[in-house]
């Protein structure tokens, strides 16, 4: 683990985000829409889950993708600094503990890389998160049951209706998922259109409920 602090580089003995840096990383804004987080007037339901309800039953962010966390977040997927696994980990855990609680989830999966995007990136950086944030909220990480068999270019390259149409079909499963609560993990939640793409797979698959869990939810506002 570095001994400075990646965003002020101050010393910051075995943490890799020193406490000050973390104390002030961009919150989600409040009030926001109750399914995907986007931030709306009230706390009223938003227009794009209205107009076309993910699949998806809830979100759960742990800041607003905004700088400094955009920067770690490519770091962590371009700049191969994977110590970044366990910090995001912690910060999701401290996140959805009580929330497991309420809602009991079975297991944890990340979102899968084509073989290709995997093959080039060298790792899967959901699945880097996903094992300790797992082994910290006792559930097993499922990395297996969800598979990606048709890639393409990146989403945020694409507009809403060309990423819904290019995602059907990308997503392939083969298990039996009755009475399973998923949590779901990305990095970051935009459109959230790769997420309800997997969330609906799953619920064909007999899946009972899915959440999201992702470090960071980009915003339109």
């Amino acid at each position: 683990m570095p001994s400075h602090c990646l965003l002020c580089h101050t010393r910051s003995r075995a943490q890799i985000i020193c406490p000050a840096c973390s104390s002030d990383l961009p919150p989600l804004p409040a009030p926001h829409c109750p399914q995907c987080l986007e931030n709306t007037t009230f706390g009223e339901r938003c227009g794009r889950c209205l107009a076309h309800p993910p699949f998806f039953d809830g979100v759960f962010a742990a800041y607003a993708y905004d700088f400094p966390v955009d920067k770690l977040i490519h770091s962590f997927k371009y700049g191969q600094q994977l110590a970044l696994s366990g910090w995001f980990a912690a910060q999701l855990t401290r996140l959805l503990r009580p929330w497991h609680r309420e809602y009991d989830w079975n297991r944890i999966m990340p979102v899968p890389l084509h073989r290709e995007r995997l093959r080039e990136r060298g790792f899967n950086q959901t699945l880097e998160i996903a094992r300790p944030l797992a082994k910290a909220l006792a559930i097993p990480c499922d990395s297996r049951g969800l598979s990606r068999i048709r890639g393409g270019a990146p989403q945020a390259s694409l507009p809403l209706q060309e990423r819904l149409r290019h995602l059907h079909g990308a997503f392939s499963c083969r298990q039996d998922y009755r009475q399973q609560r998923v949590l779901l993990l990305d990095d970051v939640l935009t459109s959230g259109s790769t997420t309800s793409e997997c969330a609906r797979v799953l619920k064909l698959h007999g899946a009972e409920s899915v959440h999201v869990a992702v470090i960071a939810r980009a915003l339109r506002h």
